[in-house]
């Protein structure tokens, strides 16, 4: 399909065709909703564009991973916004290191849970499958990152406690961790 043909399709469509592995219809989706994303972040972290890029990275690798779980009773625009609304909050409680999470409270989820129909279960085991080969595709140290950032949620400071390495040193690592770690997605599918 030409990339201008991805224009002029819906979200919902956007979705069935990165599904089916098309990978231009991801970066379709992306390319649409990126910004105004960014805007959100960026207001959120009170302009800190650091944090806020790596909050966007976040929610589209949290939305790639989940998005067999999108379900088209909502738009896809609420739903990547719920995405990086908790992706923000998971951030803000990271950051608030002197709150035990007691204090803090519950909090809603990332993706809202339904019943999973057979297919999507199967697509979810295939991009659970993908997502380890490109895991197992990273460097060790990025790997290692990627895993205690977003599969154990570690703090920042507390990745740079266990590794020994300043807090600069684990941002811009966990910043080109993700940045690889996307790429990796992107090719496999092609």
């Amino acid at each position: 399909m030409e990339i201008e043909k991805y224009i002029i399709l819906s979200d919902a469509q956007l979705v069935v065709l990165a599904l089916d592995g098309d990978s231009e219809a991801f970066a379709t989706l992306f390319k649409r909703y990126r910004e105004e994303i960014l805007a959100l972040c960026l207001q959120r972290t009170s302009g800190n564009k650091e944090d806020a890029n790596d909050l966007v990275q976040e929610t589209f690798v949290k939305v790639f991973l989940n998005l067999a779980k999108y379900d088209p009773k909502f738009t896809f625009g609420q739903w990547i916004y719920t995405i990086a609304r908790n992706t923000f909050i998971d951030y803000f409680r990271r950051k608030r290191d002197d709150l035990s999470i007691d204090q803090i409270g519950g909090g809603p989820t990332v993706v809202p849970t339904y019943d999973v129909s057979p297919d999507e279960h199967i697509i979810s085991e295939q991009h659970n499958s993908q997502m380890e080969r490109c895991l197992s595709a990273l460097p060790e140290k990025y790997r290692q990152m990627v895993e205690m950032r977003f599969l154990r949620q570690m703090s920042y400071e507390e990745i740079a406690a266990q590794v020994g390495l300043p807090m600069g040193t684990v941002k811009t690592q966990i910043h080109r961790a993700r940045e690889r770690f996307c790429r990796l997605i992107v090719e496999n599918e092609k």
